[in-house]
């Protein structure tokens, strides 16, 4: 994880005097620490059997959870909440007064003057400023209230085009106590794909901010049935109505606010079976599909976290990812219905040293004090860079003494110990960065490398709990246990969720396969969702009915432990079978190389009439230059540096070493690459709005370079 360079013997010197104090204090202390921590507790649930084999044949098995309902599961089964409507009405009854929703004042926006002499316009930020449970509840019946009264129909859809914020959760809270099924579109896709989800959904109303506003002066052009825009106001400016075609109705959220409160309402719950939700994916592999997912869907992912994730009376939540993806959704409203705040911040404002904070004001972290955030592992990944990087920069002394606190820690926790002292003297200045309170990192979204799982659970002090789940599972499949203390596995199925093993022999993946059952894993039970929005041949494709439960074909494949958890190996889809045979998970390569200092970003591309692979990579522009600098090349930019033969050497050399460390076969190793100096994103359409590769339309862009690659 961290790269050792020479100490010199001063270095050495105080290092080995410090180990050999804290040797002397380790066995002073240790009858204390024994007694205090219980290692031997830890270490047995950590070990504990999380799930059992309930069913199995030839060619399959069928694992189930052993863990019984929580406390807040009983609950809602025993307020009858069945809704995502009944839910936010059973939270505001229980925690009335409490605070629910937070937003950030910003003061003011004013010119910073940087080193270099240019201005940047900053945010001079206050306080949170609380909606309380019976503020949200009645807002929400406000807002619902004001979509009637601009002739919004019950059960029509409503499409939520939109950053995440406080609006967007009561806006669509709105919607469901009109029974309005809402299309979420990510906020970072193209225009074209913006336009799709909003015509196949046939939507008359759009909800979306004033930033996000201006995108439909062009869209509008490509969405005929739209005829009403609700924007979410910004805190300093006003909004500029021009512009837009004619006889589009543009109306603020609190001037819908208003409406309802001097409307007439009368709500339209919705059943369980009814859909709450048409969620458009990221599309990783083609045009997003529109996901439906019922009431009952949610509720039942609901259930299953409330199992598996801890809440804890002084838990605060801060949500910053996107809440157009499920995974975000449902964790916040976990938090809801658990009684815990939650602050909204942003990338640009999370931080004190965060793009759009004013020297002298506090980033929200700071401000917020969190617990607990949801993650995913590529926010998680560039932290760990972060870490690396700014160890790697320290002073000779500062950067040996890190590295040997972070074994020694590393090696104490393995037993079943934690290192209080060295959290305060070394760690805690991390952990300030996020508040100084955080207990809690909950990832999802894609598998984490276990190098950054346990570099994060050390440095960050907390418990770092992965799970594994899709769109078209309502994000529900495994959880991590949070005493499970291993790492490169994504848990246990959740309580409710039945999970099987396929055999897939073309990759040789079979449930026989020995020490682990390896296979496709199929997801079933009430979290499964109903389909795909207006594509039945999708639908009948992967989505099965067997013995009354409803399962769904992941494509992804994993491996059975003997503790009943799972770990994520392959995915079909992403398996080459080289020239001379060998299989390839271009995935499993690119997971691995990701954690290269120097890569910011990588495609794997094999061709099977082929003996290697090759990849296109987003070079991280700092160790490039620095990397250079080590060939003896003169100063030159990063554009001229992507495109020189020695660098592009030197790199797969770096990766070269790298994937040895990983433990990659040398056929699996990229033989050439293409250095790309664009930085890949939703906008570009190379990216899904979850940061996930589109590896088709990567391809694509680079087919001469992969062809100039294998020429080469």
């Amino acid at each position: 994880m961290f790269i050792e360079g020479p100490e010199t013997w001063w270095v050495s010197a105080v290092l080995k005097t410090i180990k050999a104090v804290t040797l002397v204090f380790d066995i002073l202390t240790f009858p204390i620490h024994l007694i205090v921590q219980r290692p031997w507790r830890k270490r047995a649930l950590s070990r504990r059997i999380k799930a059992r084999i309930t069913q199995s044949s030839p060619g399959c098995v069928t694992v189930r959870s052993v863990s019984s309902p929580g406390e807040l599961h009983v609950r809602l089964v025993r307020d009858g909440v069945l809704t995502m409507e009944s839910m936010l009405r059973a939270a505001a009854q229980r925690w009335g007064s409490r605070r629910c929703l937070g937003t950030r004042t910003v003061l003011s926006e004013e010119d910073e003057p940087q080193p270099n002499g240019r201005l940047f316009k900053k945010f001079k930020m206050g306080d949170y400023v609380w909606r309380t449970y019976t503020e949200v509840e009645a807002e929400a019946r406000q807002f619902a209230s004001g979509l009637r009264a601009l002739g919004c129909a019950p059960r029509a859809n409503i499409a939520m085009f939109a950053e995440t914020r406080a609006e967007w959760m009561l806006a669509a809270h709105g919607c469901f106590k009109l029974s309005i099924p809402v299309v979420t579109i990510y906020a970072t896709l193209g225009d074209e794909a913006i336009a799709h989800g909003i015509n196949e959904t046939e939507v008359s109303t759009v909800i979306t901010t004033h930033d996000l506003l201006p995108k439909f002066k062009k869209i509008l052009a490509k969405t005929p049935k739209v005829d009403t825009i609700i924007y979410m106001e910004d805190q300093l400016q006003t909004i500029d109505r021009e512009g837009y075609k004619p006889g589009i109705r543009i109306v603020g959220y609190k001037e819908v606010i208003q409406k309802g409160i001097n409307a007439s309402f009368e709500a339209v719950p919705p059943a369980p079976t009814d859909t709450a939700i048409i969620m458009y994916t990221s599309g990783s592999t083609g045009v997003p599909k529109g996901v439906i997912l019922s009431h009952r869907n949610m509720l039942a992912t609901l259930k299953a976290f409330a199992d598996v994730v801890p809440i804890y009376e002084d838990d605060m939540l801060m949500g910053f990812l996107p809440l157009a993806h499920v995974f975000e959704l449902l964790a916040e409203s976990l938090c809801i219905i658990g009684g815990v705040p939650i602050g909204y911040s942003t990338p640009l404002t999370m931080l004190d040293s965060s793009s759009k904070i004013m020297k002298g004001t506090s980033g929200d972290a700071t401000v917020l004090k969190p617990t607990c955030m949801t993650t995913v592992p590529l926010i998680m990944d560039r932290i760990s860079k972060g870490i690396t990087d700014k160890v790697s920069r320290s002073g000779p002394f500062a950067s040996a003494f890190f590295r040997w606190a972070y074994s020694y820690k590393q090696t104490w926790m393995r037993r079943g110990y934690d290192t209080p002292i060295l959290n305060r003297i070394m760690f805690s200045k991390i952990l300030g960065l996020l508040g100084g309170r955080l207990r809690l990192l909950l990832a999802g979204g894609a598998p984490l490398a276990p190098d950054t799982h346990q570099q994060l659970r050390i440095c960050l002090c907390c418990d770092v709990v992965a799970g594994y789940g899709l769109t078209e599972t309502t994000s529900a499949a495994t959880v991590m246990d949070a005493h499970d203390r291993s790492t490169g596995r994504v848990g246990a199925p959740s309580p409710g969720t039945a999970l099987r093993l396929l055999d897939w022999a073309e990759g040789g993946y079979r449930v026989a396969n020995r020490p682990f059952p390896q296979g496709e894993i199929v997801i079933g039970g009430d979290c499964v969702a109903e389909g795909y929005y207006k594509n039945p041949e999708k639908t009948r494709e992967e989505f099965i009915e067997e013995d009354g439960i409803r399962w769904f074909r992941s494509g992804d494949i994993g491996e059975l432990h003997h503790d009943g958890c799972i770990k994520i190996i392959d995915r079909k889809k992403d398996l080459v079978k080289l020239q001379a045979g060998e299989y390839v998970s271009l995935g499993k390569v690119e997971a691995e190389l990701k954690t290269c200092p120097i890569v910011e970003n990588i495609c794997v591309y094999g061709d099977s009439s082929k003996t290697y692979t090759v990849a296109l990579v987003v070079p991280n522009p700092r160790h490039l230059a620095e990397l250079a600098a080590r060939l003896g090349l003169p100063d030159r930019d990063f554009d001229q540096l992507c495109h020189n033969t020695a660098v592009e050497k030197a790199v797969v050399k770096e990766l070269a070493d790298h994937a040895r460390k990983c433990g990659l076969e040398k056929f699996e190793v990229p033989a050439a690459v293409k250095l790309c100096t664009e930085v890949w994103s939703p906008d570009m359409g190379l990216v899904t709005a979850a940061f996930k590769i589109k590896r088709k339309d990567i391809q694509e862009r680079y087919k001469e370079d992969i062809k100039r690659m294998y020429a080469s």
